[in-house]
């Protein structure tokens, strides 16, 4: 019994990419500018549509700033201890902090898929019932769909979490992982975890799968009516827009599908890591160029903002001095 007790670990050590030392500069650099970059645009995007009264209307823009104020979130939850496993730092995370970054890393998760299907359907009332478009998805009903999807949220991962939080962790104390995932953390308990891994499981394929069929509906349903477009040019742009939508739902999901999508393995591996990185950082970066920046009322109020110095007037008339 004291050897047990003296085996339970209070906090964890985080490997990265330890089993790759010789890539570990090159992930070190790409993450930052990742990072930056996706802070960055996402914080840009959210200050064009505050300042622009009239982006809340179509609903689309309040969605993506919702999903971009998202994405930093997301991204803030993994990177700064990716980056500090990448560092010659050791990097250490407790119990409890583990575990929370796990609940947020869910959270935040099902957020993301949650309002995929919103964006999604909202393209679909818009592409395919654009008489009824303004009458069905109003300010109102997008609203408290948002809070909705917040609410959903934050609440699906809790049975799991609670469980895993009554489990104890024993060593060795590495994680073998960049973040706390569910399946490196659960290999490090003491105990049988299945029931917590069922969980895990179950909660991971009901959010993914059914926001996954739901998305892939509603763009079923623009493709066969941008089909019966028959102007050329307009099913070209139209296709070019739904294209770059299908892109980040194909690499969120599909590296969702294949992390999460199974029963929990009894060991890692690196090719985990690898997928994983696509949601983890990949597609927080592409998604508020896709859904954002390809929107054609947000485009055009980001250069006007630039032009008349609205949007970070401070910082865009000190470029504009330095540059000349």
């Amino acid at each position: 019994m004291e050897a047990n007790n003296r085996s339970v670990v209070k906090a964890f050590i985080i490997l990265g990419f330890s089993s790759m030392p010789h890539l570990q500069a090159l992930f070190f650099i790409l993450i930052l500018a990742t990072y930056v970059l996706t802070v960055t645009a996402n914080l840009v995007i959210i200050s064009v549509v505050k300042a622009n009264q009239h982006l809340h209307r179509p609903t689309a823009p309040k969605i993506c700033s919702s999903l971009t104020f998202l994405e930093i979130l997301c991204t803030t939850s993994t990177a700064p201890k990716m980056l500090e496993s990448l560092s010659e730092v050791r990097s250490t995370i407790s119990v409890a902090g583990c575990i929370t970054q796990l609940y947020l890393f869910f959270a935040l998760g099902s957020i993301q898929c949650f309002l995929l299907v919103i964006m999604a359907y909202d393209r679909y009332l818009a592409i395919c019932h654009p008489l009824r478009y303004p009458a069905i998805m109003t300010m109102w009903i997008c609203t408290r769909l948002i809070r909705v999807v917040l609410l959903g949220g934050f609440l699906a991962p809790l049975l799991p979490i609670i469980f895993i939080s009554r489990l104890s962790f024993c060593g060795p104390e590495e994680i073998q992982h960049y973040f706390c995932d569910a399946g490196p953390l659960l290999r490090r308990s003491c105990g049988d975890a299945s029931l917590s891994s069922t969980l895990v499981s179950v909660l991971a394929s009901s959010v993914i799968l059914s926001t996954c069929l739901l998305t892939v509906v509603s763009y079923g349903h623009i493709i066969v009516t941008i089909l019966r477009i028959p102007s050329t040019t307009g099913r070209q742009k139209a296709f070019s827009t739904c294209a770059s939508h299908l892109a980040v739902v194909v690499v969120y999901y599909g590296t969702d599908i294949f992390i999460y999508v199974r029963p929990i393995p009894r060991s890692s591996s690196e090719l985990d890591k690898v997928v994983s990185f696509f949601y983890v950082v990949i597609t927080p970066l592409l998604n508020p160029m896709i859904y954002s920046l390809r929107n054609k009322e947000v485009k055009d109020a980001l250069k006007k903002g630039l032009t008349k110095n609205t949007v970070f007037p401070k910082s865009w008339r000190a470029f504009r001095m330095v540059c000349g």
